[in-house]
């Protein structure tokens, strides 16, 4: 979270009636982030360096399901409607604070705009996200994400909004509900739908085809580069490993939101430091690309002195293949390279999850 100081009594006096503060209060909390350090880049930043790559290109034509069972076609509204997606998670404050916006425009969109909420699948039960919804009033459609929209959208932060034009291109990707949101709203819906067929099938469809792990599986003998520039094996090894799959930002932001989930997050890394020295042990821990950059991952580990191995996962990659949703997700490899055993949440924070999970390590 971004760090507060409390100005002199006088100066704050000044600064109300002149309604600077207010203005500025506003605007930090429409920013508020899990970010591990004050000098991180801003959501809307984010959101930013995830668009380059995407906007102009073709939108991916992708199948969807709402958790209502209903079957969303992106290729088949391209052409036809303009495009909306949101993606948001119940433990995001500025998503909450934009779900009214979400709302209002879905209800207001017509018949050119298709408006859909995509919870990130991360740290959220479908549960959870019906509580949410019905708490919230909500009727606009949402889909829980199985990996496969954040890949394709290049999903960095929450909230990210991917406006698509009636072409079927990317027009804007961004994360505040702002000018800039409502201007690529109206321009998407003017888009010429002309080239909408090409552009269509141009598109890629992200996570097709792409490796899934499982127990019992065998690892292939990949590599993956840790922050300190080293490359460390996922597969055959001679020893045990285990893969712990964490976010940098866990312990702090959710701890008043989702304080179950911060506590489990702060037992897996204590148990994980504590076993860093085993010679007879491997360790990595893979963190979510979701609202962390490496200088993030690097203030993590210098804030809980951590000499495990650690790599970000960028790109969701290895969170994908293993099927991961939640944090924090310990899996265990044995020196052959399969996957032996996997436990996840308040059973991976437990004190004894790592000798549990290394008695069948044989």
């Amino acid at each position: 979270m971004i760090g507060l100081t409390t100005p002199a009594p006088a100066a704050c006096r000044r600064a109300l009636r002149s309604g600077l503060l207010a203005t500025l209060l506003a605007s930090l909390l429409a920013a508020a982030a899990p970010a591990a350090a004050a000098s991180s880049p801003s959501g809307e930043q984010r959101a930013t360096d995830a668009g380059r790559a995407l906007l102009g290109g073709a939108a991916p034509r992708l199948v969807m399901t709402s958790i209502d069972g209903q079957r969303i076609d992106l290729g088949r509204l391209y052409g036809k409607k303009a495009v909306y997606l949101k993606f948001w998670a119940t433990w995001c404050v500025p998503c909450r604070e934009q779900m009214p916006h979400l709302e209002r425009t879905f209800r207001s969109a017509g018949a050119d705009l298709a408006v859909i909420a995509i919870n990130a699948g991360f740290n959220d039960t479908l549960a959870e996200v019906r509580d949410y919804r019905r708490r919230m009033g909500l009727t606009v459609p949402i889909v829980l994400d199985d990996g496969r929209l954040g890949a394709a959208f290049n999903l960095r932060v929450t909230p990210q909004h991917i406006v698509i034009g009636r072409d079927g291109r990317i027009l804007y990707v961004g994360h505040l509900a702002d000018a800039r949101l409502e201007d690529a709203l109206r321009l998407a819906r003017s888009a010429d739908p002309a080239g909408a067929a090409v552009a269509s099938a141009a598109a890629r469809s992200p996570a097709e085809g792409a490796a899934h792990y499982a127990v019992g599986d065998q690892l292939p003998d990949v590599s993956v580069t840790t922050l300190d520039g080293s490359a460390f094996l996922m597969g055959a090894s001679g020893k045990p490993t285990v893969i712990a799959f964490l976010s940098p930002w866990c312990e702090s932001y959710l701890a008043e939101s989702r304080p179950q989930l911060a506590t489990n997050c702060r037992g897996a890394r204590e148990q994980l430091q504590a076993r860093a020295a085993d010679p007879k042990l491997r360790l990595l821990g893979v963190a979510s690309g979701l609202w962390a950059s490496t200088e993030d991952l690097a203030a993590y580990r210098d804030q809980y002195r951590l000499t495990i191995p650690l790599t970000l996962d960028e790109s969701g990659r290895l969170f994908r293949e293993f099927r991961v949703t939640t944090v924090p997700t310990l899996l265990l490899i044995d020196e052959r390279g399969r996957v032996l055993r996997r436990v996840a949440g308040a059973a991976a924070a437990s004190p004894q999850a790592l000798p549990a999970l290394l008695e069948h390590a044989g």
